[in-house]
């Protein structure tokens, strides 16, 4: 009978390397994927970004919530 070699284990850092390669080729993928289905919503893209003068964000009405009023009126003390 002749004696096998046993493998030499792994080094650590060899394995963290490919663990962590692994996971950038899973996001990759993932964030190929997503940008090549487009948005998730009906209506939902960017707009141009930045923003105009005045501050106000570009495209919108400043993103606020219109018909919720003004203040907490009636929340109680």
């Amino acid at each position: 009978m002749t004696a096998r070699r046993a493998r030499p284990p792994l080094r650590p850092y060899a394995t963290l390397t490919g663990f962590v390669l692994l996971l950038a080729a899973v996001f990759g993928v993932a964030y190929a994927a997503g940008s090549a289905a487009g948005p998730v919503a009906p209506g939902m893209h960017r707009t141009g970004g930045g923003e105009v003068s005045g501050g106000e964000p570009a495209g919108g009405s400043g993103g606020g919530m219109g018909g919720m009023g003004g203040g907490m009126h009636g929340m109680g003390h």
